[in-house]
C-alpha cells in the first residue's frame, strides 16, 4: 500500500450496503448511501439487478447527491442491488477503481463490492497473475472476484465461500448474481455489517444508520466468518471460515461510525459517552469548561464534562462547507486547512482554562494548531485530553494511516508529544478503560499496542 501522502486525520475505506426485495431499490440506495456518506466521499456506485436478468451500475467520483441525479435513479429499475461508497486508502483513483465492479465467469455476470483490506493480497495476485489472469485495478475487491471466477465448479455460494477462506484480512463484502443477493464478512468480523427488515424485503449495510434512514428493522449483525444469502427463499446463513474470536476494530467505536448507529450490540454514542467518563476518572484536570474538537469527540466530551461536572460549551466552530479531510503535500497548506476547518469561539475561551476533548491524535499537527488557535484567542490553559490509547501502529485492515515512523505516537512520549503541541498537560484513555466501555473484550486495539490479530504478508 502506497502512504506517500501527508494526513493528520484517520480515513476510513468504504461502506457497503445491499437491497432485496424493496420496490424502486435505487432510490432507497440513494437515501442509505447518503447515510453512510461519512464512510467514503471520494466516489459512489450502485449496480442493480434488472427484471430482464441484466445487472445496470451507474457510479462515479463525487458525494452520492452529486453522482445520482434523477435521470441516472430513473435509469437503475429493479428491486435488488448494491452499492457502495469509497474512501481510498491510497492516492489512486479513477474510474477503474471505483466499486461496484461488474465481472463476468463460468457462472455468469456478477457484482461485487467490499470494505476493508486484504492482508495477504499481493501473494494471491501474484499466484494469479502468473496463471494469466489480468487485473484491471488496484482495488482488492477485484481480488475476490478473480477468487470467485477462478472456481471451476460449484453454485454461487460454493465459489463464494472458496474464495473467501482464501483471504486473510478485513472483507465486509456484498455481490449480486442471478436474482440474489449475497453478504459475508471475514471471519475477525474487523468490518461492522448488519441486516435489516424493510416490509417484505431486506436491507443489508455497514451501519445501523442506514438501516434507519430507511425506517428498516434491524434485525442482526452478520456474524465474522458469515456467508448470507438472500433469495426467494427467504435469508439463508452458511458458515465460510471458523470464527477464531471477534476483532470488531476499535476505531469504528472512537471514530468512524455514526453517533447514532449501533455495532455489534453497542450503541456508538453510548460507547462515545462513558469513554469520555473514564477518561475523566483517570485524568482529572484544572478546567473551568471542557470543549470538544468537531464533530466525533463530541460524544466523549459530554461524558468528561458530566464526570467532572463542568460546563460544556462550543469552544471550537466547525465550518461546514469544508470537507471532512483536507490532504496537502506542504505543511503550510496543512495548517490554512485546519485554520479554514475549525475556528475558536473567542467570547467563550477568553480567560479560561480548557480541557480539549479529541478521539485521536495522528501526526500531531492539528492539535498543535488548536492549542495554539486556542491560546491565541485567550485561553489561560489549554489541556489535551484523547478518548483512546495512543495511536502508534499503522492500520493493514482498512484504515488509512501512515508508516510507523509518520505516525507521532510511534516514537513519542505522551511529555514530548505534548511539548510538540503545546498544550499545558496531555492524557491519553488506557487501553483498559477502552474495554470496560464497550463491555467486551474482543476489539482490534492494534493500532494501540502494535498486536495484530493476523500475519502481515510480505511485511505489510
Amino acid at each position: 500500500m502506497n502512504y506517500n501522502h501527508c494526513f493528520d486525520e484517520l480515513h476510513e475505506e468504504c461502506g457497503v450496503l445491499g437491497i432485496y426485495g424493496v420496490r424502486d431499490a435505487s432510490r432507497q440506495a440513494f437515501l442509505a448511501l447518503q447515510a453512510l456518506q461519512h464512510r467514503g466521499q471520494q466516489a459512489c456506485g450502485i449496480a442493480v439487478y434488472g427484471h430482464d436478468g441484466a445487472i445496470r451500475i451507474h457510479k462515479g467520483e463525487g458525494l452520492v447527491k452529486d453522482v445520482f441525479s434523477e435521470t441516472a435513479l430513473v435509469g437503475l429499475p429493479g428491486d435488488i442491488l448494491i452499492g457502495h461508497v469509497r474512501y481510498p486508502t491510497t492516492e489512486v483513483g479513477g474510474m477503474e477503481n471505483i466499486q461496484p465492479f461488474r465481472m463476468s465467469c463460468r457462472a455468469g455476470c456478477f457484482a461485487l463490492a467490499h470494505n476493508g483490506n486484504i492482508v495477504n493480497a499481493d501473494s494471491i495476485k501474484g499466484r494469479l497473475e502468473t496463471l494469466g489472469h489480468l487485473f484491471h485495478s488496484t482495488s482488492d475487491s477485484e481480488l475476490f472476484a478473480h477468487l470467485i471466477g477462478e472456481q471451476k465448479t460449484g453454485d454461487w455460494i460454493t465459489r463464494i465461500m472458496a474464495a473467501a477462506n482464501q483471504l486473510d484480512g478485513a472483507f465486509s463484502t456484498v455481490l449480486l448474481a442471478d436474482g440474489v443477493l449475497y453478504a459475508c464478512r471475514d471471519k475477525y468480523g474487523f468490518r461492522p455489517l448488519s441486516i435489516g427488515r424493510l416490509g417484505s424485503g431486506y436491507v443489508v449495510a455497514s451501519e445501523t444508520c442506514a438501516l434507519d434512514a430507511l425506517k428498516a428493522e434491524f434485525l442482526r449483525d452478520v456474524e465474522p466468518g458469515e456467508l448470507i444469502c438472500i433469495g426467494p427463499d427467504g435469508l439463508k446463513s452458511f458458515c465460510h471460515s471458523q470464527c477464531p474470536g471477534r476483532r470488531m476494530c476499535s476505531m469504528e467505536y472512537i471514530y468512524f461510525a455514526r453517533p447514532d448507529s449501533i455495532i455489534e450490540g453497542c450503541g456508538v454514542h453510548i460507547f462515545r459517552k462513558r469513554t469520555g467518563k473514564l477518561l475523566y476518572e483517570e485524568h482529572p484536570v484544572p478546567a473551568d469548561i471542557v470543549i470538544s474538537v468537531p464533530e466525533s469527540s463530541m460524544s466523549a466530551a459530554i461524558g468528561y464534562a458530566e464526570a467532572a461536572r463542568l460546563p460544556l460549551e462550543m469552544g471550537l466552530l466547525k465550518n461546514m462547507y469544508v470537507a471532512r479531510t483536507f490532504i496537502q503535500p506542504a505543511q503550510s497548506m496543512r495548517d490554512i486547512g485546519v485554520k479554514m476547518k475549525l475556528s475558536p469561539v473567542r467570547s467563550i475561551v477568553k480567560g479560561k482554562r480548557i480541557a480539549v476533548i479529541d478521539d485521536s491524535i495522528v501526526r500531531g499537527t492539528t492539535s498543535r494548531q488548536i492549542v495554539k488557535m486556542l491560546r491565541d484567542a485567550g485561553a489561560t490553559e489549554v489541556h489535551m485530553l484523547i478518548a483512546s490509547p495512543k495511536y502508534a501502529w499503522p492500520c493493514f485492515y482498512g484504515i488509512d494511516t501512515g508508516t510507523k515512523e509518520q505516525l507521532i505516537g510511534s516514537d513519542h512520549s505522551e511529555e514530548e508529544i505534548c511539548r510538540y503541541i503545546g498544550a499545558d498537560s496531555l492524557h491519553y484513555l488506557s487501553e483498559q478503560a477502552l474495554f470496560k466501555a464497550s463491555g467486551r473484550s474482543g476489539l482490534c486495539t492494534a493500532c494501540f499496542s502494535g498486536n495484530y490479530p493476523t500475519d502481515l504478508y510480505n511485511g505489510a
